[in-house]
């Protein structure tokens, strides 16, 4: 595997425990975090954008995001699913595009 996708993982589970433990600490809500990450899905997922790049590239710009929800809905109390768990659950959440490229 890539070293970068390797610092990645790494940098997505650092973001998913802090968001963690900012809501078990009550700094945030899971509903904040919730609205944070589908607002930074919906700029990166815009009509404009989406236009100018494939499926693919959409899924790949969306994929940390998506991730960074999923994690965020694991109740404070509970622990966090591996970084391999979260990426399946991705997957198999997505949904088909509606656009053909």
């Amino acid at each position: 595997m890539n070293v970068a996708n390797l610092q990645l993982e790494g940098l997505l589970m650092a973001v998913a425990a802090i968001n963690h433990v900012l809501v078990k600490k009550g700094v945030l809500s899971v509903e904040e975090i919730d609205i944070a990450l589908r607002k930074a899905e919906a700029c990166e997922t815009g009509e404009e954008r989406s236009e100018a790049i494939s499926p693919s590239n959409r899924d790949a710009i969306n994929f940390p995001i998506r991730l960074l929800e999923l994690a965020n809905q694991c109740q404070p109390e509970a622990d966090m699913p591996s970084f391999s768990k979260l990426a399946r659950m991705v997957g198999q959440m997505k949904e088909p595009y509606n656009d053909q490229m």
